[in-house]
């Protein structure tokens, strides 16, 4: 499989990968965009825009948008993160330019109708209220603010009720208006996909974006502290945070091995200690979230709330003792996991093309697969103990707790298990 990479004229860039065998092609628009480009005041505008431009164009109703994918088989769907934006189709090969022709359609001529907008105003808001009500849902949001407070990279990807109750067309197309142009946009596909033809129709239909360059970003940071909120809820919830790395830190790829060996899996040490041993959660998990300017290493667990007396303590020592010892067998275990799951998410179109967006956003060019495992495979014992020594000892935790959390210890008592 080989990546190809061309420039339209107005910075966007194009990208593909053949995939032998496939007869279908996934593709998709990648913008340079999310959730932590908002003001406090358009909280939720990227997801509401996100949402909003499969309701009608100046020549598709969002029915007939539903109608002309689905007539051919073929699945549209978009997603808002903290950092990008994404809109994608898959498609049999032969209904490439129909997919191509819709994304161009939705990004460039929604009209963002103010009965269409109405009625998504409503959607989101139950969207929101689901997610208040799921406790291992909600328990992140209250993390995320908990470590990043007052900043967008703190807010809810969703937004809040009351942002969305009072959000407006002007500010959709402000915000689509703003940070929507060629250099900030990665057109990709993957699958039974041509190149040339690729780039002969994102000429035709993307050429209409403007070349100005990205608006800056706030630059995140990372603040320890705790939220609790005691709830009448069966478990209590737990996440903690601490300062995580950013994609191009040189210590990117032993901190997915750390937090592999961490909580990764039913062999990991949180796993074992906390639950096979010792019984004090049904669920315990770790893992590392990267931004371009840092990241969080998170651990969650749900437990009874009589067990947090005797969790806490046992999560911060699991977390420390991996600042002195690394076994060879669980580092092994946790290369083969990570370099396994990076090679099956090749054999997929989808898979390959969420990859090849992001890494074109993040490092202007896709990573070489071979380039990525011999990275992880560098990985060694000392470094995964120089990453455990950044998450202990660069900043104090952010803790948040949702639940009958009543026997939670302190906040300054559990911050000081970190040294």
């Amino acid at each position: 499989m080989t990546v190809k990479i061309s420039t339209l004229s107005n910075g966007m860039r194009v990208v593909s990968e053949a995939m032998p065998l496939v007869k279908t092609v996934s593709v998709g628009i990648w913008v340079d965009a999310g959730a932590r480009d908002e003001t406090s005041e358009i909280n939720g505008v990227a997801h509401m825009l996100e949402h909003m431009a499969f309701k009608g164009t100046e020549r598709r109703s969002a029915r007939a948008i539903a109608e002309e994918i689905e007539a051919v088989g073929g699945h549209l769907n978009a997603f808002t993160s903290r950092e990008q934006t994404a809109y994608y189709a898959r498609v049999m090969a032969e209904d490439t330019g129909l997919a191509l022709d819709i994304l161009s359609d939705i990004l460039q001529h929604s009209v963002f109708d103010a009965e269409e907008m109405e009625r998504e105003r409503g959607v989101i808001i139950q969207e929101i209220g689901q997610s208040e009500d799921t406790p291992d849902d909600i328990i992140f949001d209250h993390l995320q603010e908990t470590a990043f407070p007052a900043q967008s990279m703190g807010r809810s990807i969703l937004g809040t009720v009351e942002r969305v109750s009072g959000m407006q067309r002007s500010d959709l197309q402000g915000f689509l208006d703003r940070f929507y142009h060629g250099p900030s946009l990665v057109l990709v596909a993957a699958g039974a996909v041509d190149h040339d033809m690729l780039m002969a129709e994102a000429e035709k239909l993307f050429g209409g974006f403007n070349r100005s360059p990205r608006p800056s970003q706030q630059t995140a940071s990372y603040s320890g502290g705790e939220k609790r909120e005691v709830r009448d809820l069966e478990q209590a919830h737990v996440a903690i945070a601490l300062p995580g790395l950013a994609f191009d830190d040189p210590d990117y790829y032993a901190m997915k091995v750390y937090a592999t060996v961490l909580g990764g899996g039913m062999s990991s040490r949180l796993f074992q200690e906390v639950r096979e041993k010792r019984g004090l959660a049904y669920s315990v998990y770790a893992y590392p979230a990267s931004y371009r300017d840092g990241g969080l290493m998170t651990i969650y667990a749900g437990t009874g709330g009589e067990k947090l007396p005797e969790l806490m303590p046992v999560l911060a020592d699991e977390l420390g003792k991996l600042c002195s010892r690394v076994d060879d067998d669980e580092l092994q275990r946790a290369r083969a996991q990570l370099k396994v799951g990076l090679v099956m998410s090749l054999e997929s179109s989808g898979a390959r093309i969420e990859q090849l967006g992001s890494q074109m956003l993040l490092f202007g060019r896709p990573l070489n697969i071979d380039e990525v495992l011999a990275s992880v495979d560098r990985v060694d014992a000392a470094a995964v103990r120089k990453v455990a020594e950044r998450v202990m000892r660069t900043a104090p935790p952010a803790v948040a707790a949702l639940g009958p959390v009543e026997q939670l210890e302190s906040y300054n008592r559990f911050a000081a298990r970190f040294g």
